[in-house]
Order: structure tokens, then sequence, then C-alpha cells
């Protein structure tokens, strides 16, 4: 973990490499998620003014540039903060080899199947209450929702743990320092992971939008099953670090978007 603040601030040469690596990776998940956004809003990609190659490529390229970009400048103020990509930095930066006891990557998994469990189960009192959906996610069979499921389980592993806990998390606590001016406390954390977290919820609002329209509960529904993952996220990032936030995004993703479809189809829900 980055969290021994006495230490220098490596080289920006290191946060560059590193944030170059993971832009890379950000634009082949955008990429990825494609067919999933497919199958929720079915009616977008039906209106395209491109055919979808170009889309593809160009949603990759703009996330590549503008989640590096972000991730890079989530590097440099980790160090401040004491927050920050362990793994890649020790595979990239060469300081020394990975030691996985501290980042305890079995108990990001588990807490990510956990924070999935919790999401189901809070779905299954609020969905019901849900209105009629405007426009209804396209009719797949559960191997190709699982399928697009298991893809866009890597844009969220990746590229929004990227923009919400190594950019933003990362800002808040930053700022939050700077306007203390004091040692770090754990209140700073705690407060950047809820607002992270909510606003983590918040970007799902258009997709939500797309399927129910916009209306008071479908807003609370879609932010708070959201922000309940996003609290698990941060709080990992900020004890483990960004792959182990990954590794437990991905984990929780896997139930919601790969195991959840499969389990439907086999009980024909």
């Amino acid at each position: 973990m980055e969290s021994m603040h006495h230490l220098p601030r490596p080289a920006w040469r290191d946060d560059l490499k590193i944030a170059v690596v993971w832009g890379m990776l950000a634009g082949l998940a955008a990429a990825a998620v494609i067919p999933y956004m497919m199958q929720l809003m079915p009616e977008k990609f039906a209106a395209l003014p491109m055919s979808l190659p170009i889309v593809i490529v160009l949603q990759a390229v703009q996330a590549c540039l503008l989640i590096g970009l972000m991730s890079y400048l989530g590097l440099r103020m980790g160090h401040r903060v004491g927050l920050g990509s362990p793994v890649m930095r020790s595979l990239l930066a060469r300081q020394g080899s990975i030691d996985w006891g501290p980042l305890r990557p079995l108990q990001a998994i588990a807490l990510g199947i956990v924070a999935a469990l919790m999401v189901l189960a809070a779905s299954a009192v609020l969905d019901p209450m849900l209105p009629t959906p405007v426009n209804a996610p396209a009719s797949v069979d559960p191997a190709s929702a699982a399928w697009s499921g298991l893809l866009a389980s890597l844009y969220g592993g990746i590229a929004e743990e990227l923009q919400l806990r190594l950019f933003l998390m990362t800002l808040l606590v930053w700022l939050f320092a700077r306007m203390g001016k004091a040692s770090m406390t754990a209140g700073m954390y705690w407060l950047a992971i809820v607002i992270a977290a909510l606003l983590f919820g918040a970007g799902h609002l258009p997709a939500a939008d797309a399927v129910w329209g916009l209306d008071g509960f479908v807003a609370f529904r879609t932010v708070a099953l959201n922000a309940i993952a996003g609290v698990v996220f941060g709080w990992i990032y900020w004890k483990r670090g960004l792959e182990m936030a990954m590794l437990s995004h991905f984990s929780a993703d896997i139930v919601l978007h790969v195991l959840a479809p499969l389990s439907k189809g086999m009980t024909g829900a």
C-alpha cells in the first residue's frame, strides 16, 4: 500500500507509465461494455448516426485519453494522502515484489460478493415498486445476457474504479486535507467514500432513465443500490489499494451481471 506518508513522492514518469497502462485498459473496457449497453438501450443504438465499429473505436479512444488523464492526476494526488495503485506500481515502477498478504485479495472478492448480495436483496424489495418500463431492455437469452454482463464487468471493475476511486475519491480526500491543513483523519476518508459512492450511483441515472423514465423513486432506487456497493469498494480502495477495489467491483458485477441472469434463466424468472 502507499500509506507511508514519510516516503518521498515517486518520479512523475512512474505515475505517467502507470496511468498510460490504466488508460489503455480503460479503453479496452469501454469497447467491451458496448454489447451490454446495446441490450440495455437498443433504441439508442438503432439510431446511431455512424457505423457501430466507428462508435466502438471512438468510445475506446475517448476513454483511453480521458481516464488515462484522470488516472495520472489521481496517482499524483494519491502520494499526498496514502491512496494509489500499489500492485501496478510494483509491476511497472520496480518498487519491490508484490506482497499479497496485506492486500488480502480473497477478502476483496468476498466483500464484493457480499455487496452484490446486498444489492440483490435491496433490489428484490424496491423493484416491485418501479414504474412500467418505457423502453424495455432487448430480450436476449440468459447465456447472451451473461456473456455481455461479463464484458460489462470489465468496464465496472476497471474504468469505473479508475474514475470513481483513483480519481474522484482521491481528489476529495486531497481537497479535505488541504482545507483542514491538519493530519489525515478517518473522517476525511469516510466522507470521500460516501460522496464518491453517491456519485457512483448518480452515474447510473441515465441508464435508469432510458429504461423507466426518471422520477423520484427511480432516482432513489438507482442511487441507493449502487451506493451500497460503492461504499464497499471505497473502503477497500482506502485500506487495500486500487487493484483490490477493482477485484471487489469485478466480483460484485460477476454476481449481478453474469450469475443473476443465468439464475433467472434456469428458474424461468
